[in-house]
């Protein structure tokens, strides 16, 4: 990434969304400053694909208007992050160009790994919740699949866990469940 490299001062949303399409990293923006990490592995990915089909059979289920998709930009407060999944407004996200606004952002979904645990665990929640969306999503793939449900609450998210082999019974903003345990097999 050599116009990275090249920049001088802090990074405005302009200068992100103008960089190269560069398919070995994620680039995100917090504070005028990038956030870089790898592209996800294939346990992720996979746990990624299988959650993204059970929340579409779920929001076809209830007849929920939304889109789900992987890896998109979504403008905060605070700059630009990109989630693993997004569950989003399907009139907004027709009407979006190349980023979601936060406001348009039902759920947002983070896959933790060793290169995004902190991160995930402690600076996006944050920022999630700074930019009132609603529902918080962590999925824990090691030592076994587990979800934590966070939903909205007084500037911060209040958890629910779900350990692998219980089955995660959410019912916002549509009603899905499912045991974390099937977001591994392939």
């Amino acid at each position: 990434m050599s116009v990275a490299r090249s920049h001088v001062g802090p990074w405005t949303l302009e200068d992100v969304l103008s960089l190269p399409k560069d398919s070995t990293q994620r680039v995100e923006l917090v504070g005028g400053q990038l956030l870089m990490g790898p592209v996800p592995g294939l346990r992720h990915q996979r746990a990624s694909r299988q959650l993204a089909n059970l929340l579409e059979q779920a929001a076809v289920a209830a007849g929920a208007e939304i889109e789900i998709f992987a890896r998109i930009n979504v403008i905060v407060p605070d700059g630009l992050l990109v989630p693993d999944l997004v569950v989003v407004d399907a009139a907004a996200a027709e009407a979006a160009g190349v980023a979601a606004s936060a406001h348009d952002v039902l759920v947002v979904v983070e896959i933790t790994s060793p290169a995004t645990r902190v991160t995930d665990h402690k600076l996006k929640p944050a920022l999630y919740a700074a930019a009132d969306i609603e529902h918080y999503w962590r999925i824990e793939l090691e030592p076994a699949p587990s979800l934590l449900v966070g939903r909205h609450r007084g500037g911060s998210y209040a958890d629910r866990e779900f350990a692998a082999g219980a089955l995660a019974q959410i019912d916002e903003p549509f009603p899905i469940g499912f045991d974390p345990t099937v977001l591994i097999r392939g």
